[in-house]
């Protein structure tokens, strides 16, 4: 079901208008605005969580005000968009080349294709979970490289060495997000990504300084160089879309599934290999902290075609098993 299109032709407040004298300073550019209000309840934290890869992302900003802020690389240039909810409808502003085709995409990027109801939970742990968060909707942002590298970064590292190398080739190579003119919004420091042709000319000794392997560094190097054609993924049915994924040497189920459960909203995209997933659906479902993927996919059987629905519930659910063995000791291969 569509939400409600409202348009705004006036322009967005933005914060002090003074323009940034630094080198690296946002490129300041006029706001587009657009109203949209969504068919049933919407948590903007519950939905763009997925897009947020750690505290310090260059991309993403959560502000004490309500608001999000997303930097990223569209098919018409860089864009930076601004969310906040209000009185049951979303507000959103965008800066940039690529404003226009952010607002285009919010309806999609907020859920709106996603069917919640198609969630039958057959476990109470689950049906407690969605209750207690209706507003919770998969979102989908039609870009698959955005998610791709990152998901890539992330193989076989602790989630911070994955988060430290994202953050630091965003501000080596990126470049700096769009935006309203003003220090309010040049203290967010966000980045845009790279294009495929900036990742591709990367040198050998700065994906290391940046604790990122030659394995991981080599399949990042062989997706961007395939970029349009993996970017069609995103229009295609999930197993035609993971096949594409899967051709790239490098790129297995788990990298295919995290992809394309934020480029695709794709609720069957289930992340097999995970180090730490099976053994908490087991303990959420069966009680056993033990289990394997083989497991762990057959007790999600009843959830068919909703999976990753239904392993975001669990997760979201705080029902882990306790830790018994003290968090692994991030690596740093920059010092090597």
């Amino acid at each position: 079901m569509a939400g409600r299109f409202v348009p705004r032709t006036h322009r967005a407040a933005l914060p002090h208008q003074a323009t940034p004298s630094a080198a690296d300073a946002p490129v300041v550019s006029e706001a587009v605005t657009r109203d949209w209000t969504p068919p049933g309840p919407l948590d903007l934290r519950l939905v763009l969580g997925p897009l947020r890869r750690g505290p310090a992302d260059p991309t993403f900003r959560a502000l004490p005000d309500g608001s999000f802020w997303r930097a990223t690389r569209t098919p018409a240039g860089p864009g930076t968009l601004r969310l906040t909810a209000r009185d049951g409808r979303i507000e959103a502003s965008a800066w940039g080349p690529g404003a226009q085709w952010l607002l285009d995409q919010l309806p999609e990027l907020l859920g709106d294709t996603d069917d919640p109801d198609a969630f039958r939970p057959r476990h109470r742990l689950l049906a407690l979970s969605r209750h207690r968060r209706p507003g919770l909707r998969l979102l989908r942002t039609g870009l698959v490289l955005e998610s791709l590298i990152p998901s890539i970064l992330e193989q076989k590292v602790t989630t911070d060495e994955a988060y430290r190398a994202w953050r630091l080739l965003l501000r080596a190579h990126g470049t700096r997000a769009p935006g309203p003119a003003g220090p309010r919004f040049a203290a967010l420091q966000l980045y845009v990504m790279p294009d495929a042709r900036t990742w591709s000319l990367i040198p050998s000794w700065e994906w290391h300084r940046a604790g990122v392997d030659a394995k991981r560094s080599a399949t990042i190097l062989r997706a961007v160089r395939v970029a349009r054609r993996l970017e069609e993924a995103a229009a295609m049915d999930l197993p035609e879309a993971t096949a594409r994924l899967e051709l790239i040497p490098g790129i297995g189920p788990w990298t295919s599934a995290e992809t394309l459960q934020r480029s695709n909203g794709a609720p069957d995209a289930v992340s097999v290999g995970d180090f730490h997933l099976p053994g908490i659906v087991g303990y959420a479902l069966a009680g056993n902290r033990n289990a394997d993927d083989e497991e762990m996919l057959a007790l999600l059987t009843p959830y068919e075609g909703q999976r990753h629905r239904a392993t975001r519930l669990i997760l979201l659910s705080g029902h882990t098993p306790p830790r018994r063995a003290p968090r692994m000791t991030p690596g740093n291969i920059a010092h090597l």
